[in-house]
Formats: structure tokens, sequence, C-alpha cells
């Protein structure tokens, strides 16, 4: 059993809401893994955790880049990481710090949820549209990452899911 750091999107957290689980794209998740403590010269337990939550948050940007590609303007611009405790399977093929979960994730599970807030929707919707850039190397691109990782996200107990999704 391993913390976990699921990457999401608005639509996704309202399924949750409705159904009681989270369905992982491609059951990838971010957790504090052996290699991603290996890429870190320093920090302790809860430094490391917290970059296997940016890493889980920066994928959020790539499934926000793909609603909004999909012409899903609708979705709030705001980043999801779902936080829960799993069994997960190691893979060091792709991050550091990236881990698969099979199957879905049960609401029982969840230990918080870590949402953008409303100021951070201009950053993140800008940052979204530049995700695959900055991936590339592009230093334009990373800078809006950037901006939009300044913005820290939000915690919620799992127990105010349902009050956050249905509010504006």
């Amino acid at each position: 059993m391993m913390r976990v750091y699921v990457p999401g999107t608005w639509p996704m957290l309202r399924t949750l809401v409705k159904t009681g689980h989270l369905d992982p794209i491609g059951g990838t998740a971010f957790a504090l893994t052996p290699a991603l403590r290996e890429a870190y010269t320093s920090g302790d337990d809860e430094e490391l955790e917290y970059a296997a939550m940016n890493e889980a948050a920066r994928a959020s940007l790539r499934l926000l880049s793909v609603e909004f590609g999909l012409g899903e303007d609708g979705t709030p611009a705001r980043r999801v990481v779902v936080a829960a405790d799993m069994d997960v399977t190691l893979r060091p093929d792709l991050d550091d710090g990236a881990v698969r979960i099979a199957g879905s994730v049960p609401f029982e599970a969840i230990a918080a949820v870590h949402v953008d807030t409303e100021e951070a929707e201009y950053a993140v919707r800008q940052a979204a549209g530049a995700v695959d850039a900055a991936d590339m190397g592009d230093l334009d691109a990373e800078f809006l990452i950037g901006e939009a990782e300044d913005h820290e996200l939000a915690w919620f107990d799992p127990s105010e899911v349902a009050f956050l999704v249905e509010g504006p």
C-alpha cells in the first residue's frame, strides 16, 4: 500500500461524486518511489511526496490540454490531484515517480483532493495550451507552466468533494 497522487480534471471529480470511484487515465499515478527518492539529492519524505504530487499536477495539465483540444472549453481550468492509498506497480520506464494502478480508485481509499482555486484558472488555461511545447524544451512554454505551478493547490477532505463540484 502506497500513497499515490492521481492526476485528474473537474469532469473526473464529477464522475467520482456520481459513481464513488475515480478511474485514472491509463492507470497512471505518481508516488514516492525508490527511483524518485534516488533522483533527489536531498529532501525528507514530506518534500519528496510533494514532488510526486507536483508531477501529478503537471500530468493534470496534460489531461486539461486534451480536454480543451477536444473543444471542452466549459471544463474549469483547474489542476486536480487525488491523493489515495493504493497498491501499485512501479513504472521505472516512465517518470521517476510514475506508478500504475490496477482498476479504479474507490472513494474509501481517497485521503485528500487537491484542486486549483479560481484565481489560478487563467494561468492554468495558458499552461495547458503550452504543456506539449514545454515537454519539448520550449522555454517560453516552460515559463507558462511555471506561472501555473506558482499557484498552490488547495486541499479538500474527500467529504467536501461533492460540495466542491456542485459550486460555481
